[in-house]
């Protein structure tokens, strides 16, 4: 007579993506009170010109030569004919920078520069902590 469930029947593979995905939902449902926000660093000596330097190459006027830079850099790759060498590697180089700048200002557009610090009923939970 045989049994319904043999011993061992189970497919360790099953067991093993299933296990996977029950550890992957733990976490990922797992919620997190971590304050996160942008912060504003040690007191370095070198700091105050990196960060003018990062408003500088992520400013508006940036964002806008980068976009200029795309227009100017694909209609000389489509509209320049024959480029030597060093003259269309200088022209990548022009896109590519600009394509890096540009998006950098659309994400940070999109999706904000940092955290959200969430207020309850107008009143700062820093102030709250502290008090």
């Amino acid at each position: 007579m045989q049994t319904f469930f043999p011993p061992f029947c189970f497919n360790q593979k099953a067991i093993f993506y299933w296990s996977f995905f029950a550890i992957l939902v733990f976490f990922l449902a797992e919620s997190h009170s971590a304050l996160a926000s942008t912060g504003t660093g040690g007191s370095l000596p070198y700091e105050t010109w990196l960060t003018s330097l990062r408003n500088s190459v992520t400013g508006p006027v940036a964002f806008t030569l980068s976009i200029i830079g795309i227009v100017i850099a694909g209609g000389v790759l489509i509209f320049g004919g024959e480029l030597n060498g060093f003259f269309r590697t200088l022209i990548f180089i022009v896109l590519v920078m600009a394509l890096l700048i540009g998006s950098q200002n659309m994400m940070s557009t999109f999706f904000g520069r940092g955290a959200e610090i969430a207020t309850l009923n107008g009143i700062d939970f820093q102030t709250e902590r502290s008090a």
